[in-house]
């Protein structure tokens, strides 16, 4: 009996060992297959777009401030800031409410409430884009359009792009430093209340900045998608190709541009874009490294 049990034992440690070989090997290959889709993708984009900067001259391309595809004249200035701005914009608007919010649903907000908000927010981060367009077309830029007539502006502008970019950003802001802040000790929360302080002092000066970490993730991940947004932006921001004139004014990003003008492209318009895309990429990855000092610097300090 005693030989069959250890028998049996060996036999399930030796399944057990093979089962855990396969998934490492199965994880592998998944992250092979990760690394080598971010590889293909910048040894397209790089390839196919870097000559075409040099043809046109990396200094007109990326400080030209005209847009021109009938007379070969290719600047993207415009459109640079044109999307600095709207993410900017987007920020102010959606960084505040959704850490705000995420605060509320951790630290205040009763089981009831969480109960109501948590699959609301949830499902607005299932909206299609296009849907969140729809919104911003039939609601938002009749707002602002009366909102700027004593400015002379026009209802599809950069205000109404960042806003409606900012609401469509929550739901990830929201989700990530919620998480983030459940995951926060529950001894920091007690400790601070012992020495004396209040409750929300405990939450906005403790809780908070210990998941500051988080937080800044859940912010990173909203600039990516604020930046990289394409359908929203283009029902709403006026698609103009100048510089960005005002708050209530018309522009154009970097994203809207390449879909607006790739399906009749061609030729050195075409490669234009795909040299547009080159650009966006170094752009979010130089926001990405910027995000991370940051985060770095705050997590030594």
């Amino acid at each position: 009996m005693e030989n069959n049990a250890a028998a049996a034992a060996v036999k399930a440690g030796g399944t057990s060992k093979w089962k855990e070989n396969g998934m490492r090997i199965l994880f592998l290959a998944c992250a092979c297959v990760s690394i080598c889709a971010v590889a293909l993708i910048c040894i397209f984009l790089f390839a196919n777009g870097l000559p075409t900067i040099f043809k046109i001259g990396p200094l007109n391309f990326l400080l030209g401030t005209e847009w021109k595809p009938s007379a070969d004249i290719y600047g993207i200035f415009p459109m640079i800031i044109g999307s600095i701005y709207v993410t900017a914009g987007s920020l102010v608007v959606g960084v505040p409410v959704g850490i705000l919010t995420a605060v509320y649903l951790s630290r205040f907000a009763g089981k009831r409430t969480k109960a109501l908000l948590m699959p609301a927010i949830q499902l607005l981060a299932g909206i299609p884009s296009v849907v969140y367009g729809f919104f911003g077309v039939m609601v938002l830029v009749p707002w602002v359009a009366q909102l700027a007539k004593p400015f002379d502006g026009s209802g599809m502008s950069l205000f109404t792009a960042s806003l409606l970019l900012g609401i469509m950003i929550l739901p990830t802001i929201i989700t990530v430093s919620k998480t983030s802040l459940d995951a926060v000790p529950e001894s920091y929360y007690e400790g601070s209340l012992a020495l004396g302080a209040t409750h929300e002092r405990s939450v906005f000066c403790i809780l908070l900045p210990a998941a500051k970490s988080g937080v800044l993730s859940g912010v990173i991940l909203g600039v990516g998608r604020s930046i990289g947004e394409t359908m929203a932006v283009i029902m709403v921001a006026g698609n103009q190709p100048r510089m960005p004139q005002g708050l209530f004014e018309g522009l154009r990003t970097m994203t809207s541009n390449i879909v607006m003008e790739m399906g009749y492209a061609a030729d050195l318009h075409r490669e234009a874009l795909i040299a547009t895309g080159v650009v966006l990429f170094v752009f979010i990855l130089l926001i990405n490294f910027c995000f991370s000092l940051v985060k770095g610097g705050k997590e030594h300090a």
